[in-house]
C-alpha cells in the first residue's frame, strides 16, 4: 500500500467575497475535517500547510481579468512543488483545500512528471473562459479551462508547460442535468457523465469504466478532484454555489471508491466545502466520512492504493 500523505491547500484566493468586506469561508476546509480525524482516519502521514498569500483583490474590477492571479500563480508553483514530492516518491497525497483553484497545483506537478489525466467529480464543469461568452475573474469556476490552456498565460503557461491536461485525458462526473456547459464539453471530446447518466447507469458501472480508461497506456496516471458541491444541497448545503439535481452520499461513495482505488491514481484533492456555512458539522462529518469511506478496503480483497 502506497503511503497516504495529508496536505493541507487552504486557498479561497479563487473565490469571490461571499459578501462585501468578507472572505470565503473554504480555507477553513481543511482544518475542519482534521478536527475529525481525517489523518488518523486514513491511516496517513503528516504533509503539512501550504500557506496561501492574503486575499486580497484591491483594485480589481470586471474586465481585469482573474483576480488574485499573481497569487495564484506563486500558490500554484508551490503547491506544485510539493505534489510533486509526493507523487515522485511514489506517495498517494490527499490534498484538503481551499477553492478549486488548487487543482491547478496537481495539474502542473503532474505536467512536469508526464502526461496525466483528471477525474473530476464537481457539479459544474468549472469551464468558464472568454471562449464561451462569459466574463473571467474567479480562477475556482475556470481551473478546468485554464488547465487545458483556455486562460490568461500567467495561469494556463506557467513554467510554459501549458496546457496541463489534454481534452481527451479528462473526465468529468456530477455536472447537472440542465447544465449549460454540456455542450462545449461534447464538442470538444470531453467527457463527462451528469446526475441523471450517473443514475441511469449506476455510479459503480460509470466509475469502473472511466477506470478503464484512464489506466491506458499512454497516461502515466490520474488525478481525482472532489468538489463537495457536486453533492445535493439537501446534504451539503455548505458550499458557495448549491444547486439542486445533486448526487446523494451512497453515490459518491460508489463513484469514489473505484476512482481512488485503481493503481494509477496518484492523488486526490477536496474543495469547497465551508465551514462558516455549516453551523451545526453535519455537512463535514459527511464530507469526512466519504473520503476516509473511498479508501477502506473492501470486504475479501486487499486494496491496491
Amino acid at each position: 500500500m502506497r503511503t497516504r500523505v495529508v496536505r493541507d491547500a487552504p486557498s479561497n484566493l479563487g473565490l469571490r467575497p461571499p459578501a462585501p468586506g468578507t472572505v470565503p469561508g473554504c480555507h477553513k476546509l481543511a482544518g475542519a475535517l482534521r478536527e475529525r480525524r481525517i489523518v488518523q482516519r486514513l491511516g496517513a502521514s503528516e504533509g503539512g500547510v501550504v500557506v496561501p498569500p492574503r486575499y486580497d483583490r484591491g483594485d480589481w474590477k470586471e474586465g481585469d481579468g482573474v483576480f488574485n492571479a499573481d497569487a495564484i500563480a506563486g500558490y500554484t508553483r508551490t503547491l506544485a512543488d510539493r505534489i510533486e514530492g509526493h507523487v515522485r516518491a511514489g506517495e498517494f497525497p490527499v490534498v484538503l483545500g481551499g477553492d478549486c483553484s488548487i487543482q491547478l497545483g496537481a495539474t502542473l506537478a503532474l505536467r512536469r512528471i508526464g502526461r496525466y489525466g483528471l477525474a473530476a467529480i464537481d457539479g459544474s464543469a468549472d469551464f468558464r473562459h472568454l471562449g464561451n461568452g462569459g466574463g473571467i475573474g474567479a480562477a475556482g469556476g475556470e481551473e478546468l479551462a485554464i488547465s487545458t490552456g483556455r486562460g490568461q498565460a500567467d495561469l494556463a503557461d506557467i513554467e510554459g508547460l501549458g496546457p496541463y491536461l489534454r481534452d481527451e485525458d479528462i473526465r468529468l462526473f456530477g455536472m447537472r442535468d440542465h447544465d449549460e456547459d454540456r455542450a462545449e464539453m461534447a464538442a470538444l471530446k470531453i467527457s463527462n457523465a451528469t446526475v441523471g447518466e450517473i443514475r441511469e447507469r449506476g455510479p459503480d458501472a460509470v466509475a469502473r469504466a472511466v477506470v478503464r480508461s484512464l489506466e491506458a497506456p499512454v497516461l502515466d496516471g490520474f488525478w481525482v478532484h472532489l468538489d463537495a458541491d457536486v453533492l445535493d444541497p439537501s446534504v451539503m448545503p455548505a458550499v458557495d454555489s448549491p444547486d439542486d439535481g445533486g448526487l446523494f452520499p451512497d453515490e459518491l461513495a460508489s463513484l469514489l471508491r473505484p476512482l481512488v482505488g485503481s493503481p494509477r491514481c496518484v492523488g486526490l484533492n477536496v474543495t469547497i466545502y465551508d465551514p462558516d456555512l455549516d453551523p451545526d458539522g453535519t455537512a463535514g462529518t459527511l464530507l469526512t466520512d466519504l473520503v476516509v469511506g473511498a479508501f477502506a478496503e473492501p470486504e475479501g480483497g486487499t486494496e491496491s492504493r
